[in-house]
């Protein structure tokens, strides 16, 4: 088993979607293990509650700290994972977390609902993540293209490496158009470049087409990037 993920929430219904495509595929194959664990399952609360009011009062309810916290505790004895909480303080996930996070061998994601958790439970959690200032439902939607993100590079789960070095964001630039069949579509044709044969001229335009619409549509991304001198020839040449 390359990765093992147990996911933290209240509605494990919602990660059903894991069961299907590529990492249906790779369960199948026990490269990944995904296993969903029912907060409320472990609460005390007669009446199966996992949310209260907040002290001093204010909009919505909280998660309460008892059930998350037993939770996290009994999923730990199998799972030596670091504990991750979808939440809105946290450092905004992109494709360099992804790659150090598909490194690990286990990992806890804690979903958040309501108006989130009680102070008291982060002490148990490791890193918190957030995909972005804007506001979900719940926690579930953001663990779920995580999971699929760190996932896809783990080995043997895409059909090759290539599938993934060359996406958009894994080196930091957005990824060359794609073309295929018909050759021409509505009179417009597939570039006769891709049609040459000759690949390293392909892999070439497929570089510069890269830097040119990073450079283009984020402009924030391409400030970033080290340009060789390769790169800056072919950004040169009209």
């Amino acid at each position: 088993m390359e990765l093992s993920v147990d996911i933290l929430t209240l509605f494990p219904e919602m990660f059903d979607i894991f069961n299907y495509s590529i990492i249906g595929r790779a369960q199948d194959k026990k490269i990944i293990n995904i296993g969903t664990h029912n907060i409320r399952d472990y609460t005390l609360n007669k009446h199966n509650k996992t949310d209260e009011y907040p002290y001093g009062g204010g909009a919505g309810m909280v998660m309460t700290a008892q059930p998350i916290v037993d939770c996290i505790e009994s999923i730990k004895k199998n799972n030596r994972g670091k504990v991750i909480f979808l939440g809105p303080r946290g450092k905004t996930f992109n494709q360099k977390i992804a790659k150090e996070l598909s490194k690990e061998k286990e990992l806890i994601f804690l979903c958040g609902h309501y108006e989130g958790i009680d102070e008291r439970v982060y002490k148990y959690i490791d890193m918190e993540i957030s995909l972005g200032d804007f506001v979900l439902t719940g926690g579930e939607m953001a663990c779920i293209p995580i999971i699929d993100s760190i996932s896809r590079m783990i080995p043997g789960v895409l059909a090759s490496s290539e599938s993934f070095t060359e996406e958009s964001f894994y080196e930091g630039v957005l990824e060359y158009p794609q073309y295929t069949r018909p050759e021409q579509f509505r009179g417009e044709n597939v570039p006769k470049i891709l049609l040459s044969g000759h690949h390293e001229n392909i892999r070439k335009w497929r570089r510069k087409q890269s830097l040119m619409i990073t450079r283009e549509k984020r402009p924030d991304l391409f400030i970033n990037i080290k340009l060789s001198k390769e790169d800056k020839k072919l950004l040169e040449d009209k």
